[in-house]
């Protein structure tokens, strides 16, 4: 079974968090807040979406960050996905 986003969404996984901050100091399971980073896993078709044409503007494979509210979560078996608009997506990470 896979998701096929409509319109301007966009499907997501979320990369995993960091388990040890920079200096070294290891996160509980509390103190980790949910990463805003994200790998596109589907892209919608865009075209006109609420009266407006929408061209997409990321590409499965991207490595993207969204706002940090943004979304539906779904879980489809044992993955978690999000699907979110692609306005919600602020950047995409370029290595």
């Amino acid at each position: 079974m896979k998701l096929r986003p409509l319109g301007d969404k966009v499907v997501l996984k979320q990369l995993e968090a960091e388990v040890t901050t920079k200096s070294g100091i290891i996160l509980s399971g509390q103190a980790k807040e949910k990463p805003q980073q994200a790998e596109v896993i589907a892209v919608g078709p865009g075209g006109i979406v609420e009266g407006k044409e929408v061209v997409m503007q990321v590409k499965v494979g991207d490595k993207v960050i969204y706002s940090k509210y943004a979304g539906t979560e779904v879980k489809l078996g044992d993955d978690e996905y999000i699907v979110v608009k692609q306005n919600d997506i602020v950047a995409i990470v370029e290595d």
